[in-house]
Formats: C-alpha cells, structure tokens, sequence
C-alpha cells in the first residue's frame, strides 16, 4: 500500500514529481463553473497559455487526457473520404494511427523501427502524391526517448505542402521543448499536465489554428465532447463546453504564471541541461536508446546494455528510498529503461537518483 502521507518521487515519464504549492492548488475551494469568476481564471489561463506556446490562436483546455484530443483531431479535421498519413515511431506514435482506424478513417502509414526518426525527407517521399488531407506527428516519442525534428519537418511542409493539416502529439514535449505553434505552422498540438507541466493528470492542453477551425465545420460526424466547434462557441465566453476541472486548472493557472516568469528560453535551457546530465551518466554507464542527435530533453530512455535487472532495480530503489524510475515502455520491457526530468524536477533530484541507480548496480 501506498502511504499517502510519504508518496514515492516519480522519475518516471508522466506523471512526473509535483511540487507541494502545486498540490496546494487542488485543495481550494472551487467555483461555479458557469460563474464569472470562473470565467476569469479560464481567460487568464489561456492568455498565458498563449504566451507560452506563441500563438494568436484557439487554445483550449479539456477534461480529459491527451488521447482524447487524439480522436478530436481525427473527428474535427479529416473527412470520411479523406487519407490521413500516420508517422509511426515508438508506441504513442503507433497509437496516433489506431485512433484514426478506430475514428473510420483511412489511415496510411510512415514506419520506422523504434528508436529512429521520422525525416523530413521520408514525409516529402510519401505526401508527393498529393494524396494526403493531413500528416500525423508525434513531437516527442516518451517510449523511446526520441524528439523528432519537427522544425525542419515544418519548415518543408509550408514550403511544399502548404494544404495538407499537421497535427501534432506532443504529450511529453509542450513547454518542455521548443514549441512556437503559429511558427511551426501547425493545425492541432495537444499535451496532458501530467508531464511537463507537472500537475496530477486530468487535464489536456490544445492549440487549433484558424484553418483547422474552418475545416472543422465541414466535417460531419464530430462527436460532442470533442468538437472543435463547441469547444470555439464555449471559448468565446472563456468557457468549457463541459464541466470542466476546476481544481486542475488552477494548479495550471500557477505553474502557466511561475513558466512565464522564468522565461521559455530559460526553461528550455534547463531540460536541456537536465537532459545532458542524464545522458551523459547514461553513456557512461550504459547505452543510450536512440541517436544522441535526437534525444529528448524531458526524458531519457537508456539501452540495459548491462543486462541488469530493470523492474528488480526499480522495487530496491522504491523501497529503500521512496522513489521510481521506468522500465522501458511495452517491447522494451527489460530492455531499456527510463528517468524523467521534466517539470519541477532538478539536477540536484537527478543526482541523487542516478547514485542510488548505481548503488544498485555496482
């Protein structure tokens, strides 16, 4: 049993170690949902949500994970007729696609081996045809560590495939890494709290652009919870389309304040520092899972070159001191394993987790 009192450190990708203030958020009395002060919260939310994300857009909030925001995607912005390409790269990648089939849609695939990248040249290959209404991406792949390069890929996409919809996992990515939505020219990009954020989940964030918008109104058969269009009509009176989560939001209204005052290029900077502090321990000690060239900055997913006992190391380290690590996620299982460091967690964290790996190990 858990003891409440003394929860376990989570190190492992999402959800990762919150911070007592944040906590403290969820405890204070609500609000009607419907009343203007909550009104108040939802706008300043989203204005800052804004902020941090860069865009002049639609950002909405959503009582729901992020896999919810998978299928909105799906319903809101490809027709029943139309093709979606699916870049598949690691388990959530894969995901994105199983959505889509499940959504009705014709989904056509862009595979690669868990632990690569999806290349800019690999999309320009496959969407030559002409056949595409939209691409699916995933920004940062949390089973395998990897950070796809989403600029470059951006980049060729307005420049030669200006009409085709992005949209966009970035689950384990958002305020994490670079994210500037209006410049990366994207159509959807959704996240849940629970990762970078650093908040319980519950809670998904979401950025729709202007044309994703109008393609939704043409689109029959969106669902209710996750039409775009009722999420529009409620946003304009800084509303939910449904009871929303109060308590969630106003933990996100403090940390959305604390990431504004620290500065995006500075938290970027410390993931990153965080990010080399970990790889650099894990290319000393074991292997690293994908190319360093695309290794995340929120989490590193680390090769058991070793052979050593991954779930074994997990329950000695829980148990003598109150705090996990991941093994590696589905296939990888035993054969990689996995450290967060995203949100609120520190180098100094990261230190003392990484010695109580190698007392373990030794």
């Amino acid at each position: 049993m858990v003891d409440w009192k003394n929860p376990p450190k989570l190190f492992i990708p999402g959800p990762v170690h919150m911070l007592p203030e944040v906590l403290e958020q969820l405890s204070r009395y609500s609000l009607g949902h419907r009343g203007k002060e909550y009104s108040q919260l939802h706008e300043e939310t989203v204005t800052m949500l804004k902020e941090l994300l860069s865009t002049t857009q639609s950002v909405f909030l959503s009582t729901s994970s992020a896999s919810g925001i998978w299928e909105g995607s799906i319903r809101n912005c490809i027709d029943h007729d139309e093709t979606i390409l699916c870049t598949m790269c690691g388990a959530f990648s894969d995901k994105f696609a199983t959505v889509a089939r499940a959504c009705g849609r014709n989904v056509e695939e862009l595979k690669v081996e868990w632990g690569q990248p999806i290349t800019v040249d690999m999309i320009d290959k496959k969407l030559a045809d002409g056949k595409y209404a939209a691409i699916s991406l995933v920004h940062n792949e949390t089973s395998t560590g990897l950070t796809n390069p989403v600029y470059e890929i951006s980049e060729m996409m307005k420049a030669k495939y200006p009409d085709v919809l992005v949209l966009v996992d970035s689950v384990s990515g958002m305020v994490g890494l670079p994210l500037e939505f209006d410049k990366l020219g994207w159509d959807v990009v959704f996240a849940s709290v629970q990762k970078a954020f650093a908040i319980p989940p519950g809670l998904a964030v979401f950025a729709v652009s202007d044309r994703a918008m109008a393609k939704s109104k043409t689109v029959t058969g969106r669902g209710y919870y996750f039409d775009f269009q009722e999420f529009a009509k409620s946003g304009a009176k800084n509303q939910t389309p449904t009871t929303p989560v109060i308590p969630h939001i106003m933990a996100l209204n403090y940390q959305c304040k604390k990431l504004l005052a620290e500065g995006m290029e500075n938290v970027w900077k410390r993931h990153a520092e965080m990010a080399d502090f970990v790889r650099s321990w894990a290319k000393e000690k074991f292997e690293l899972f994908c190319d360093e060239q695309y290794a995340s900055n929120t989490l590193t997913t680390i090769k058991n070159t070793r052979g050593i006992d991954v779930a074994g190391t997990i329950k000695a380290i829980q148990e003598k001191h109150n705090t996990i690590f991941g093994n590696g996620y589905g296939k990888l299982k035993e054969q990689a394993f996995r450290i967060a460091h995203m949100g609120d967690i520190n180098l100094d964290d990261l230190k003392e987790l990484l010695g109580w790996i190698d007392e373990e190990i030794s």
